[in-house]
Parts: C-alpha cells; sequence; structure tokens
C-alpha cells in the first residue's frame, strides 16, 4: 500500500471557467469551460483512475474488488462493499448554479438505486459580492413554494449568503441550495448524482433548449423550515486538526501545518483523503514517498497505519475519513 494519486475526471458546464485550470493547473482536455474536476470518485460512469506507482490504471473500484479492507477500511468495507461512498469535487461558478436539492437514502435508493446526497463545501475563492443560496429565509409552506415557482420568484424565499475563501457550509440532503457566480469550492459528498434542478433562470443550452426541472420530484424532498444558521463556524489551529463538519457519511478537518506531522490512522479502520487547497507537500510512509501539490488530491489506503506529512513551507489541506 502507498498514498495512490488519481486521473482528475474533468466536467465541462455551461455555468463553468477557467479558474481550475489557472489556479489549481487541471487540464481542460479540449473542453471549452471547466465546471467541476472530479478529484475521486468511484461512481459506476466515472470511476477514478490510479495516476502513480505500480497500481496505475486500475480503478478505484478494481483496487476496492481485489484488496477490500486493505484500501478502504474494515468498517468501511463491513458497510459499504466495493461501493466507494463519496464523491469529492472542486467546482469553479463562473455563472450562477441551478436552484436544487438532493434525496435522502431512503428517496434515492427507491427512486434511484442510489446513495442519497448529503455534502459540504470548502470555499477556495470567492469574488467580491459573491454569495451561495443555503434554505428559506423563513418557514415556508408548499403552497406558498409553488406559487413563487409559477411567478419566477422563488429566489425571493431563499437565503442568500455573502462568502468569502475559507467559509464552509454544510448541506444535508433536502437543503435548498445553489453555488453562486464567482464562487469556487472543494465539494465532498455521498457518491451520488442524483440532483433535483428546481429553478435555472429560464437559461438555454446550446440548441435553444431550457434545461429539464424536476419541480414534482423535489416537493417531497424540500426541507421547508427556515436554515437559521447556514455557515460553519470554526477557529483556524496550525500544526493541528481542526474539525470542520462530522456527520455519518463523513468527517472533514482542516489541517493547516508548516512542520513535519506524524499520523496515526490504524484506530480509524478507514481510508483517509487530503485535498491540497495551498501549498506543497511530501508524504512519506514505509518506503514510499509521495509529493503532493496544490490543487492534487490523494488517497491514504487503510493498511498504511502511519504516515508522515513533511510540507514545503506552509501547506493547507481538507482531510477526510469515515468515522
Amino acid at each position: 500500500m502507498y498514498p495512490l494519486k488519481f486521473v482528475p475526471i474533468i466536467k465541462d458546464k455551461i455555468w463553468g471557467g477557467h479558474k481550475l485550470q489557472n489556479i489549481f493547473g487541471k487540464q481542460p482536455n479540449g473542453l471549452p469551460n471547466i465546471g467541476e474536476s472530479w478529484e475521486l470518485s468511484g461512481y459506476p460512469t466515472d470511476n477514478s483512475v490510479v495516476a502513480n506507482g505500480y497500481l496505475a490504471g486500475k480503478t478505484l473500484t478494481e483496487l476496492i474488488g481485489k484488496y477490500g479492507e486493505q484500501i478502504i477500511g474494515k468498517k468501511v468495507y463491513n458497510r459499504f462493499g466495493i461501493n466507494f461512498p463519496l464523491l469529492f469535487k472542486l467546482i469553479d461558478a463562473n455563472d450562477d448554479l441551478s436552484i436544487q436539492v438532493h434525496p435522502n437514502d431512503q428517496t434515492a435508493k427507491l427512486r434511484h438505486n442510489s446513495f442519497g446526497k448529503t455534502e459540504m463545501w470548502y470555499v477556495l475563492d470567492a469574488e467580491p459580492d459573491a454569495c451561495l443560496i443555503i434554505g428559506f429565509k423563513k418557514n415556508c409552506t408548499k403552497k406558498e413554494y409553488l406559487e413563487a415557482l409559477e411567478k419566477g420568484e422563488v429566489e425571493e424565499l431563499l437565503q442568500k449568503v455573502p462568502v468569502k475563501s475559507g467559509d464552509v457550509f454544510f448541506i444535508p440532503a433536502g437543503l435548498v441550495h445553489a453555488i453562486g457566480k464567482g464562487v469556487m469550492v472543494a465539494e465532498i459528498q455521498e457518491s451520488s448524482d442524483i440532483t433535483y434542478r428546481i429553478y435555472d433562470y429560464k437559461r438555454t443550452d446550446d440548441k435553444g433548449n431550457e434545461r429539464e426541472l424536476h419541480t414534482a420530484e423535489a416537493l417531497d424532498v424540500i426541507n421547508f423550515k427556515a436554515s437559521k444558521k447556514s455557515k460553519t463556524e470554526y477557529n483556524q489551529k496550525l500544526n493541528e486538526p481542526v474539525e470542520l463538519v462530522k456527520c455519518e457519511y463523513f468527517t472533514t478537518n482542516l489541517l493547516e501545518f508548516d512542520k513535519e506531522l506524524y499520523m496515526y490512522y490504524a484506530h480509524e479502520e478507514s481510508f483517509v483523503v487530503y485535498m491540497c487547497l495551498e501549498g506543497n507537500f511530501e508524504i512519506s510512509g514505509g518506503t514510499s514517498s509521495v509529493e503532493i501539490r496544490k490543487g492534487e488530491t490523494v488517497f491514504i489506503p487503510a493498511g498504511m497505519n502511519d504516515i508522515t506529512l513533511i510540507p514545503k513551507g506552509k501547506v493547507k489541506l481538507l482531510e477526510v475519513f469515515i468515522d
């Protein structure tokens, strides 16, 4: 076992831009706009492929199928089998994304034979006056919502939250949300691509067609209660993990460091994923050593019980595992 890098899966989106290329070095592969970079995915139609070492060319699902607990950990394997439960993305919104909502596990299983979609955002960059939409301003009824939707006034019911780099938001299934123009985020979510689009500003695709809305599907999924605490508060610390989000699906810590850190993970019985947001560092473990640059995501197999992180200056990363 050694730290695994994977080939990013680049997604062209009508609302995408060029920040993922310019800031994080993602390759557009001829696509006009990079909206998303799927950094690590076991999703059936987008299965990440190893980029480094002797396992290069193998998919994440193939590794789990062959090595099982050594890859994802005993408790994760017992819970999910070969289905990798999380999806890691970088998202660049060069325009407002559609207003949307995601189903929970029960609804997604029943309707789509899929995981639900609870997620979190870490804001990487935000232009002046950039905002996110997070839930309702006040408690809303289905009748009020449908009337506003019919009039094209649903935005007036929703909470717009100004954002800056470093802000964190937890988005459970059922919470109406949207990423606004000029915001770039790291997203950690359940492994699902089920989205119910409820409003899309009457935009059209390259053929002049408005994108499909999912009004009926979304109606019994939406949480119509006011969203009171939209932003996750935390205190930054140097050289020790700071918990950002802890839920049944994942735990995410912020780790800023400027000195060598020894990390012991055997007790977690889970894989660990690092998303490098700033700086460059080296991971040393066993007989292996892997260089990680800003914008890269690296997977630490559960079979690696301990590693050492060696920074090249100051480093900021997200540390994710399943508790």
